[in-house]
């Protein structure tokens, strides 16, 4: 019962909406940081994304968690759509790089699609005016693991390639976020399109 209450106080706490997270309009703090896709470590540079067209910035609480695994999941199976849309999308967590090469890779979550950035000390999420809350102890990811960081709050952001972000998305749930960023992406993709005749 206590794993119970602990666990849904956790919940409750890494789902509490954006209050002070930037805003449509305000310039996207630049970013550098490492990350893993398909298993594999690499450096993501925003800067370098925002050079391709639009870049999804998605945080979330922790890699092998129930609302994560279904965010991540929900990202890699509309990778394409994001991709026509001419958008980069980039996870960003205070899980450690080892944590999250086996998340990127995993054929559940991240299927080697979707690339997720290690925050640890949560200066990334901080930098977009984020909430982060300490480590909870003895909380346990899907896998009964324990995780043993700290936890930003679940918001995505659209940064055009002008560096600005477009839309601040926050307070939905896991499934609702991906498809609202999706929606979001591919209605600035059609207003670059130029009208048939």
């Amino acid at each position: 019962m206590k794993r119970f209450l602990l666990g849904c106080l956790l919940l409750s706490a890494i789902t509490f909406p954006a209050i002070a997270a930037l805003h449509e309009g305000e310039v996207a703090p630049d970013f550098k940081a490492q990350a893993s896709l398909a298993g594999k470590a690499f450096i993501f540079s925003l800067k370098d994304a925002l050079k391709k067209g639009a870049v999804v910035v998605y945080f979330y609480p922790s890699a092998y968690t129930g609302g994560c695994n279904i965010q991540a999941h929900e990202f890699s199976v509309n990778y394409d759509k994001f991709v026509a849309a001419e958008a980069t999308v980039i996870g960003v967590s205070l899980d450690s790089i080892d944590r999250l090469n086996d998340f990127s890779s995993d054929p559940n979550y991240c299927a080697g699609k979707v690339a997720v950035a290690s925050d640890v000390d949560g200066k990334i999420a901080k930098a977009y005016d984020l909430t982060v809350r300490e480590a909870v102890a003895g909380k346990k990811d899907t896998r009964e693991i324990e995780i043993n960081h700290g936890f930003a709050e679940r918001t995505t952001f659209i940064v055009t390639a002008d560096g600005k972000i477009a839309a601040t998305l926050s307070g939905l749930d896991p499934a609702a976020n991906v498809s609202k960023a999706l929606e979001t992406v591919q209605r600035f993709a059609d207003a670059k399109k130029p009208e048939s005749r």
